[in-house]
């Protein structure tokens, strides 16, 4: 798994879920930065996407595959569900929900990694 590609997601991730946390503290909906930040999450998560099919097809495989692409499917789908679940919810529980979800995204990119990890590492 790339590393950079990994560490761009994960601070990201963090940096989205901070702000969508401080605006469910003051009391705001999602906006559009929201928004935003879990669209560039989703790009950095197709990059990273993109890493590791290309690891693939030259030769590395991850310890697990089901596992991998269990946690890899859950990944790519947590921005597009946060994004819709905070539309839906126009109050600070959506901006709440956004914040959570975020949360959650950089545990299953280190468990990406912690999973190819094992085959590589031995």
């Amino acid at each position: 798994m790339n590393g950079p590609l990994a560490i761009v997601a994960i601070v990201g991730a963090l940096l989205v879920a901070g702000w969508a946390l401080l605006c469910a503290a003051l009391d705001r909906a999602p906006g559009w930065t929201q928004f935003g930040g879990l669209a560039a999450v989703e790009v950095a998560l197709l990059a990273l996407t993109v890493a590791a099919a290309i690891a693939l097809i030259g030769g590395e495989r991850p310890g697990d595959p089901a596992v991998f692409a269990g946690y890899l499917i859950t990944t790519l789908s947590l921005p597009p569900m946060a994004g819709v679940l905070g539309r839906m919810e126009p109050t600070r529980w959506g901006s709440l929900t956004i914040g959570i979800f975020c949360l959650v995204i950089p545990v299953l990119v280190v468990r990406l990694q912690q999973t190819w990890a094992t085959v590589a590492g031995g």
